[in-house]
């Protein structure tokens, strides 16, 4: 059984930082892609940024190029996302989730079979 952990969200002022974790258990962790997708308040899912089951290959949407980055550590278990540069638009319930397969085309469609509770990140003076 697939679960997803997700902590470290919270509040952070506009130019912040925060860092998120995902603690996984339940499958093979290091066996498949992971991404991080977040829902801001009256809008739908935005996927935000993907990995690669090896860590080898990083993909994010344009919102949030260049301020986050994502990363993945096989030996804990765990996905992480930096988040630097903070803007208010940033706000929103952040998700981890499980990737079908090791090594998808982010360009697509993905299908995900796992997914987090979601951690709230609110970025705000």
């Amino acid at each position: 059984q697939v679960q997803l952990v997700e902590s470290g969200g919270g509040l952070a002022q506009p130019g912040g930082s925060l860092r998120l974790s995902c603690a996984a258990s339940g499958f093979t962790f290091s066996n498949y892609a992971m991404s991080w997708a977040r829902q801001a308040p009256g809008k739908g899912l935005e996927w935000v940024s993907g990995i690669w089951s090896d860590g080898s290959n990083t993909y994010y949407a344009d919102s949030v190029k260049g301020r986050f980055t994502i990363s993945r550590d096989n030996a804990k278990n765990t996905l992480y996302l930096q988040m630097n540069s903070l803007k208010p638009e940033d706000t929103a319930l952040y998700y981890c989730a499980k990737d079908r397969v090791a090594t998808p085309n982010y360009s697509d469609l993905v299908p995900r079979d796992g997914w987090g509770q979601g951690i709230q990140v609110t970025v705000s003076s």
